[in-house]
C-alpha cells in the first residue's frame, strides 16, 4: 500500500524532521511504501542531502517548494511568535495533490512509536478530516471558551489538534475547502491557533475524532498509559531540545541519537539560554491571555442553547 505522508518545515526545523522520519522508518512495514513529501520554501541543499539519506526501498522522499503557490496569499497568512507560514501549507493539499484521495499530514515535532499506516487506514467515512482532540484545549477552561465562542465549534470536546491529520482530500475538494479557506482569510483572523482554528471552523460537523494515543502531548494524564502511546507530539513549548522536564523526552532522544543531526540538536539545547527558557515558559501564559482577550470580544449565546 502506498501511504502519502506530508510534512511542512523551514530550514531550521530540519533536525527535528530527521528525528520524525527516523521514528517513522523504525516503525514502518515492508508491506507498505511511504511517500514522504516535505513542503517548504527555503530548505538548504545541505539539509536536503541529509534528509534524502533516509530514503529506503520502501521510503521515498520529495521536497516540494511552495514559493510559487502561496505567492498570492502569503501576505494574508497571519503568524505570531515562533510560527512560520509553513504551518498553513497543509490547507492547500486538496488542490495541490488531485491525484490523492487521502493523505496524512504530520507536524515535525513528533516521534512515531507505531506503524503510521495504522493511522492512515482508519475509516473516516465522508468526513473531511480525522484527528485527535487537542489536549491543551481539553484541560484549560479559557481555551475551551475560546474554541466555542471564537472558533465556533459546537463543543470544545470536538476541537481537534491539526498537527496530526488524516485528510480526506476527495471530500475536501468536493466541499471546495481551499476556496472557502481563501475566502475566510479576508474576513477572519484567528490569532491563537491560526491554521488550526481555520481547520476547526471549516470542518466542523465533518470530523472523525480519533484516540489521543495517536497525538499524545507531553501533558500528564493518568487515563493514558505510556505503553499504549503510538505518536508523541512535542507541541507548543513542550520541546525536549529546550527543557529537561518534558514528559516522554526519552523517546525523542532515542530516535535523535540515530540521526546525523544528534550533535547539532545537543548544541541547540546547550545554547538555549535561561532567558530563552523563561520566554518559552511564559509563552503558554501569554497564549492564555490572548485567548481570553479574543473570547471577551465575542458575544456569548451558549446559555440560550437547548
Amino acid at each position: 500500500m502506498k501511504i502519502p505522508v506530508f510534512f511542512a518545515v523551514d530550514d531550521g526545523y530540519c533536525p527535528f524532521l530527521a528525528v520524525a522520519i527516523q521514528s517513522l522508518i523504525d516503525n514502518s512495514s515492508q508491506e507498505n511504501t511511504y511517500l514522504i513529501k516535505v513542503l517548504n520554501t527555503d530548505i538548504s541543499e545541505g539539509n536536503k542531502k541529509k534528509i534524502l539519506k533516509y530514503e529506503r526501498e520502501n521510503v521515498d522522499i520529495e521536497f516540494v517548494d511552495l514559493n510559487y503557490y502561496i505567492q498570492k496569499v502569503k501576505d494574508k497568512l497571519y503568524t505570531r511568535d515562533y510560527y512560520s507560514k509553513t504551518t498553513y501549507f497543509r490547507l492547500f493539499l486538496p488542490n495541490l495533490y488531485p491525484q490523492y484521495d487521502k493523505v496524512l499530514y504530520l507536524d515535525s515535532d513528533i516521534v512515531i512509536l507505531d506503524d503510521i499506516a495504522k493511522l492512515y487506514n482508519i475509516d473516516m467515512g465522508d468526513n473531511l478530516v480525522a484527528a485527535a482532540p487537542d489536549d491543551v484545549i481539553q484541560f484549560n477552561e479559557v481555551f475551551q471558551t475560546y474554541a466555542e465562542k471564537v472558533v465556533g465549534v459546537a463543543s470544545y470536546k470536538n476541537y481537534f489538534n491539526a498537527g496530526i491529520l488524516l485528510m480526506n482530500l476527495d471530500q475536501m475538494r468536493k466541499f471546495k475547502f481551499q476556496e472557502k479557506f481563501i475566502y475566510s482569510l479576508d474576513r477572519i483572523t484567528f490569532a491563537v491557533a491560526q491554521d488550526q482554528d481555520y481547520l476547526n471552523r471549516l470542518c466542523k460537523g465533518r470530523v472523525k475524532l480519533i484516540e489521543r494515543v495517536w497525538n499524545r502531548m507531553p501533558i500528564a494524564d493518568p487515563k493514558i498509559k505510556t505503553e499504549n502511546v503510538k505518536l508523541i507530539h512535542y507541541n507548543l513549548a513542550f520541546k525536549p531540545w529546550h527543557f529537561e522536564d518534558i514528559l516522554y523526552k526519552e523517546f525523542f532522544w532515542m530516535y535523535a541519537q540515530e540521526t546525523e543531526y544528534f550533535e547539532e540538536i545537543q548544541r541547540i539545547k546547550e545554547n538555549f539560554t535561561e532567558e530563552d527558557r523563561l520566554k518559552d515558559a511564559q509563552s503558554h501564559e501569554k497564549l492564555i491571555r490572548l485567548a481570553r482577550r479574543e473570547s471577551d470580544c465575542v458575544g456569548d449565546d451558549r446559555k440560550n442553547r437547548r
